[in-house]
């Protein structure tokens, strides 16, 4: 933890950039959506920030790493605190860095985005749009989220039924990082090499700039369909999700009971299933006919450019936002994130819906992982304790469905559950002594012991 002397002597230095030292508001900048997990809510508790630094430009952003590398004192990085795993929270207090100052989309030229790490991903959407390009991939929290936290946090959102995750290759071109050093390193990091700072939570490089590759603008159709049985409307969406001509945003199932618990209760019927799609104009009319083939009806067509950015959207009930909107309402769940492989991802659903019922309820997004269709699962949970909650993750793995756990704040852990050992060395390279938000990498922490 940091001594008094320690945290003097940075403030005395970094006098003249914008600190936080309130109590209240040193709080608020070391925490994000962990508050899903009730897990995370108690273990992370006590975390919380020594000082708040929020740096206009990178000339501020390096000396607050200079300042933390002399002093010895650890550093986390913030954007808009969206994410879901503590990812902001300092596990040993020290400095939390807000980028959010840094907010510029830097240019937009043939189908690239090159934007600074703050920037919000509904400002680099707006700005494509004009010339024709959008955002590939957005997650829902796309109002407040950045592009760095998006990054480094992040998996994938609205368009990835076409476009995968935010990790694909070829969707983010390049990084720009500094190192935590004495005298910060600046590094242009291309292709594979900026892939080994994707979803490490920031702890194994400072990004300051990022360069997003953009999709072809299309007016888009949103339409809300309901079905009256759980397992046609996931056929429906596998074989929507297969037709190549139909050009696809967003492809989400919400089995009974969830679309009353998430607000959509004036749409949908209670114990009916509803599917929240967004199409190009010129596939609506062959995904009505799926529909209909498959027993569902529509409930709600609107068109996306008429609520984009707003809480009209069928975007605020998708991905993440489910479960926030279902938590606003009913405290006692949490929530699970699973991947389903795609050669069985219609067999294993079916499975874990029979198995668990109305205790583990089906959230699906439909989405390209290496190529292939397939869907993950973000099950909402009634909770009743963590005995129980890892019983019902043990069952998933067991038969063959992934779970890249919520409910833990390590990046092993949480995610593939194994070192990867090109983000081990990232960390050796631009973070040497270890300062950025130790024992977030449990890899870190173990091959210093050995």
């Amino acid at each position: 933890m940091v001594e008094k002397q320690q945290l003097a002597a940075l403030i005395s230095e970094l006098s003249d950039l914008s600190l936080i030292t309130d109590p209240g508001r040193l709080e608020r900048f070391s925490r994000d959506f962990a508050w899903f997990s009730p897990i995370l809510t108690e273990q992370l508790a006590d975390k919380r920030a020594d000082l708040v630094v929020r740096p206009n430009d990178e000339t501020e952003i390096k000396r607050v790493i200079a300042a933390c590398h002399r002093h010895r004192v650890p550093l986390t990085l913030r954007g808009s605190g969206t994410g879901n795993y503590g990812q902001c929270t300092p596990l040993e207090g020290g400095v939390v860095m807000d980028m959010s100052a840094l907010n510029q989309v830097r240019w937009i030229e043939g189908g690239v985005a090159r934007v600074q790490a703050g920037t919000r991903l509904v400002n680099i959407d707006k700005e494509a749009r004009p010339k024709g390009w959008e955002m590939r991939l957005l997650p829902s929290t796309y109002r407040l989220a950045t592009a760095g936290g998006f990054y480094c946090g992040g998996f994938g959102g609205v368009g990835s039924i076409t476009y995968g995750s935010i990790g694909d290759p070829g969707n983010v071109l390049g990084v720009r990082a500094l190192s935590l050093e004495a005298e910060p390193r600046e590094l242009e990091l291309r292709g594979r090499e900026a892939l080994d700072l994707y979803h490490a939570y920031g702890v194994n490089g400072i990004i300051t700039e990022i360069e997003f590759a953009l999709a072809p603008a299309y007016d888009w159709q949103e339409a809300l369909l309901t079905f009256p049985d759980f397992m046609e409307a996931v056929r429906f969406c596998q074989t929507l999700g297969r037709a190549s001509g139909v050009i696809k945003k967003l492809l989400t199932v919400l089995a009974d009971p969830l679309p009353q618990m998430c607000g959509l209760e004036e749409q949908v019927p209670a114990g009916r299933t509803a599917v929240l799609c967004i199409v190009a104009k010129p596939s609506f009319d062959a995904t009505r006919e799926l529909c209909e083939q498959y027993g569902g009806a529509i409930a709600l067509t609107q068109e996306h450019a008429d609520v984009y950015g707003t809480a009209h959207s069928l975007i605020e009930h998708a991905w993440n936002h489910t479960t926030l909107h279902i938590f606003k309402r009913d405290k006692g769940i949490t929530y699970l994130q699973s991947g389903f492989r795609p050669w069985e991802n219609v067999e294993k659903v079916e499975q874990m819906y029979r198995h668990f019922g109305d205790e583990v309820m089906m959230h699906l997004e439909f989405l390209r992982a290496d190529g292939a269709l397939t869907c993950s699962g973000l099950q909402v949970v009634r909770y009743t304790d963590e005995q129980r909650l890892n019983a019902i993750i043990q069952f998933h793995r067991d038969h063959g469905v992934h779970i890249a756990n919520p409910h833990v704040y390590t990046l092993e852990e949480g995610g593939k559950l194994e070192v990867d050992p090109r983000q081990l060395a990232m960390k050796r390279r631009l973070d040497p002594a270890g300062l950025l938000n130790p024992g977030k990498m449990r890899s870190w922490e173990e091959e210093a012991v050995a």
